[in-house]
């Protein structure tokens, strides 16, 4: 019998042809995309030079851009290790082949250089990771790809593999192990043989199918392979030829003419173009499955939390993008955002509540169970984008803010104190900017225009000249001059004297603490401060307006400018003077760099959280960072869901979220989750007051259809809320241990009878993922809709305009009442053109009204406006509705009672 020849140039055309494919359905939705292969050499082995040929040419007919690095005979390991470092950590290079053996003059250790190749980028499979995943049959990384080729090769003959006898010869981890170990899946009954196996030839006489990798010249005979079998032929070996014009011919491990004699198939010599389309075939998917949003990332149910490291890898971060604190949370790095620029974006989601109780309705709760549900549960990629809270709730009151969603996210105890220390920065930033506006106060009265102007621009090693934020300064002032000394004694005046008018000045200190008595204070009281003293106060630091543009910058350069331009107070004419004007600007970034970055975090299933900036809902927009958010949508691929909070009901952090966040970043949402519990309603039913700390009244532990009943209104005037955005409204009941089946059933029908989407009870606070699957299910189904979304309001109405345009359509107001100052104050903002800024109103997340006390939906009440402050920076107006303190209190009894540090254990105990 003669064998027939398997023709790898044939199965490799045949698999080109899948892949350039695969590749040019990918470059048409990311046409500046291109997908990039490197292949290291060290030396210049002819073999090796062989096989890169084949490989360079299969990868140009794929239309994958592969680059052959070659390094000099003389590298060393350490040399090799930065090159592969530099490439795992390029955004350009999407697959990584080292070319085996290393044909250098040291001694480099092989395993530890297959090691060093990410296994994300480990086109060869090699990588300790996918080779384990391989031997247990988990194929869902890089498989070896020669041995992935060897099997190709036979499955084209079209014979069978299941139930064969294989044997290998050669136990190498590039291609014997890896080879018999897929055999092994493929049902075959496999023999590997290695140079200390006895009786060689009789074994492989035995084979079905024979793959041979052991490098050595012809060695298998005709005599030693079983008639009919299949033979592939792996080895590359130059022998001598005096008739070729390089003096040598290339021959495999297998004598070719022999075996032809006796083997049904057989593979020519060289073998390997197959196998190195094969390669490129099992490698490109998987290569480019980041870009191509194929990624899933794997996730595991446990209340240990992964590795960091591990999860920032599985949901597609490169190791150069991830910075660890510790092992359970990271900064991510905005650069992600330039490597994805194309990659579109997964599902837009805010969830949102009605008005709750003091003790919260479980939005955070519902947020987390539901992209648990997406993730763990649904296989979908899904992401939970959280502020970070604060540390007033957590020592104040427990439940709200401070509430059970937030001991979801672990490590618990990081995530609600220091976490990655970015409240403290803005903190740090915001003192600073007030620290420099007092000083420069104090030192412009206790100067002259000569001397203050000297110091301000001295002479160092007797050369005077302007920093860049003066020389910007100097531009705003009209002043074309970069020379000091050129200046005239009026602009040298001019440029000195901000001239602060110390009754309008508007920037406060900030602590991140619950401290009434800081609500007024003096300060400068010392006798250095020669009597210049004032009244002031302190703020929290997530009400700093530092924190608001954080949370609403797109970019770096853009959170500079916003910190830039905000208005710290007024000067002696009414100008503003900004952080810019007191040359902080610079400083304001180096101490908030760090948290420029979002941190990442998991649920207690393993599912990924972004977590960045704090604000609070009722004095600020109370949502999570635009950047964060972009991040997530990236990372989730097109096909993936983004859930983002929005504080308190839908009245203000939902609208916030819609009129100001969305503005900002330009995404637009697809859907939204309102929470809403019975306990909440009946409370606006008419229930009485509910108290932290305090028992809950009968009424909230019985089943009470009549109360609930009239509560609904103001779950109703929530889902109305979000449908005036364009936006499928899906509710979402948040079961507590009390609430009967006929409670639930009558809030679920209302909902759905009065312009929800859907909705559906939830057990997420229980059962995690599993109890919130159908909410999954309505948020998928929603999402599916085609987008309807608009912004409440135009920018270019007036202020009141749009403040009676919000008061009317989310709260139910009949009109606005303002005091004389904050009619004025509104005739200066729109004189310098804050009038085109959005509107962040400020008030109690209680009520629907500006009365905390007053429950329901009432219509057609007077909102009154007491004061109103610009946010620059930030960029929104923000009109202060009834007492709106931004500085909360410690209660009677606040948690610090329960909190405590186990000093054997170092545990933190009575957190939540």
């Amino acid at each position: 019998m003669t064998a027939k020849v398997i023709s790898g140039t044939a199965v490799a055309q045949a698999i080109e042809s899948e892949l350039r494919q695969e590749v040019g359905d990918l470059q048409a939705k990311l046409p500046s995309f291109k997908p990039g292969l490197a292949i290291v050499q060290v030396g210049g082995r002819e073999d090796s030079n062989v096989y890169i040929r084949m490989k360079l040419k299969a990868a140009a007919n794929i239309g994958i851009e592969a680059e052959h690095i070659r390094l000099p005979k003389d590298c060393t390991q350490t040399e090799l290790l930065e090159k592969l470092t530099t490439l795992n950590e390029s955004p350009l290079v999407h697959g990584i082949i080292v070319q085996m053996p290393l044909d250098s003059d040291h001694e480099i250790d092989s395993h530890l250089i297959t090691d060093a190749v990410s296994s994300q980028k480990d086109v060869d499979g090699l990588n300790t990771e996918n080779e384990g995943r391989v031997a247990i049959g988990d194929f869902s990384g890089f498989v070896p790809c020669t041995p992935a080729g060897c099997v190709e090769l036979i499955k084209r003959t079209g014979v069978t593999i299941a139930g064969k006898s294989a044997v290998v010869l050669g136990r190498s981890r590039i291609v014997g192990t890896p080879v018999a170990e897929l055999l092994k899946w493929e049902n075959a009954t496999v023999t590997v043989c290695h140079s200390k196996t006895q009786n060689l030839s009789e074994i492989t006489k035995t084979a079905d199918i024979l793959v041979v990798a052991i490098g050595k010249p012809e060695m298998v005979r005709g005599s030693w392979i079983k008639p009919g079998a299949i033979v592939i032929d792996c080895g590359i070996n130059p022998i001598p030829d005096a008739s070729k014009k390089s003096n040598q011919r290339l021959v495999g491990d297998v004598a070719y003419e022999e075996a032809l004699k006796v083997a049904s198939y057989v593979t020519p010599v060289p073998g390997a173009r197959a196998a190195v389309a094969a390669q490129l075939a099992s490698a490109s998917p998987e290569a480019l499955a980041p870009i191509a949003a194929t990624q899933r990332y794997r996730d595991s149910r446990s209340q240990k939390p992964k590795p960091i490291a591990k999860l920032a890898e599985e949901i597609g971060l490169y190791p150069n993008e991830v910075s660890q604190y510790g092992s359970t949370k990271a900064k991510i790095s905005l650069s992600v955002l330039d490597r994805l620029q194309e990659q579109r974006g997964g599902k837009y989601i805010v969830v949102a509540g009605i008005t709750p109780t003091p003790l919260g309705e479980g939005k955070s709760t519902t947020l987390l169970g539901l992209v648990q549900a997406l993730s763990a549960h649904r296989g979908r990629n899904a992401f939970a984008c959280m502020r970070q809270p604060s540390q007033g709730p957590t020592f104040g009151v427990k439940g709200g803010a401070a509430g059970g969603g937030y001991s979801q996210v672990i490590p618990m105890e990081d995530f609600n104190l220091h976490l990655t220390g970015d409240i403290h920065a803005v903190t740090a930033a915001n003192n600073l900017l007030a620290a420099q506006m007092d000083a420069r106060i104090f030192h412009e009265l206790t100067q002259k225009d000569g001397p203050l102007y000297d110091r301000l621009v001295p002479k160092i090693k007797g050369v005077r000249k302007f920093s860049p934020i003066q020389l910007r300064r100097l531009q705003r002032l009209g002043i074309d001059k970069t020379d000091p000394d050129s200046l005239t004694d009026e602009e040298r005046s001019k440029f000195a004297r901000l001239d602060i008018d110390t009754n309008k000045i508007m920037w406060r200190r900030v602590v991140d603490l619950n401290d009434r008595y800081l609500r007024k204070i003096t300060i400068g009281q010392s006798p250095t401060e020669k009597g210049f003293s004032r009244e002031t106060a302190f703020d929290i630091s997530v009400a700093s307006e530092i924190m608001a543009i954080l949370a609403l910058g797109t970019s770096v350069e853009d959170i500079k400018e916003r910190l830039a331009n905000m208005v710290v107070a007024l000067d002696k004419s009414g100008n503003p003077v900004t952080a810019d004007d007191l040359g902080v600007t610079g400083a304001l970034m180096v101490l908030l760099r760090d948290s420029l970055e979002p941190t990442l975090m998991q649920t207690l299933e393993g599912t990924p959280v972004l977590v960045h900036t704090g604000p609070f809902a009722n004095i600020a927009h109370g949502c999570s960072s635009i950047l964060a958010d972009k991040i997530a949508m990236k990372l989730a691929r097109e096909s993936g869901f983004v859930a983002t909070e929005a504080g308190f009901g839908s009245d203000i952090g939902m609208e916030k979220f819609f009129d100001i966040k969305c503005r900002a970043s330009g995404d637009l949402p697809h859907c939204a989750v309102i929470v809403g519990t019975v306990r909440a309603l009946k409370m606006h039913g008419g229930g009485p007051p509910v108290s932290p700390g305090l028992p809950l009244h009968d009424v909230y532990v019985q089943e009470n259809l009549e109360l609930l009943s009239k509560g609904l209104c103001n779950l109703g005037k929530h889902i109305s809320n979000g449908n005036k955005f364009g936006v499928p409204v899906v509710v979402a009941i948040n079961r507590h241990g009390n609430d009967t089946q006929a409670e639930l059933n009558l809030v679920k029908l209302f909902a759905e009878r009065n312009g929800a989407f859907k909705a559906v009870i939830c057990d997420h606070w229980a059962k995690g993922g599993a109890g919130a699957l159908e909410l999954a299910d309505a948020v998928i189904e929603a999402c599916e809709r085609d987008s309807h979304f608009k912004f409440l309001y135009p920018l270019d109405l007036s202020i009141p305009e749009k403040i009676l345009l919000i008061a009317k359509e989310m709260y139910g107001a009949g009109q606005v009442e303002y005091t004389d100052e904050v009619l004025q104050k509104i005739k200066v903002f729109t004189e310098k053109g804050y009038d085109k800024l959005p509107i962040c109103m400020a008030k109690t997340s209680n009520s629907l009204t500006g009365d905390p006390a007053v429950k329901g939906a009432p219509t057609g009440f007077s909102l009154r406006v007491s004061d109103i402050f610009v946010s620059v920076g930030a960029g929104f107006v923000v009109p202060m509705c009834g007492e709106i303190s931004k500085m909360p209190g410690l209660p009677t009894r606040p948690s610090i009672y329960d909190i405590d540090l186990n000093t054997t254990t170092m545990e933190i105990e009575g957190l939540f």
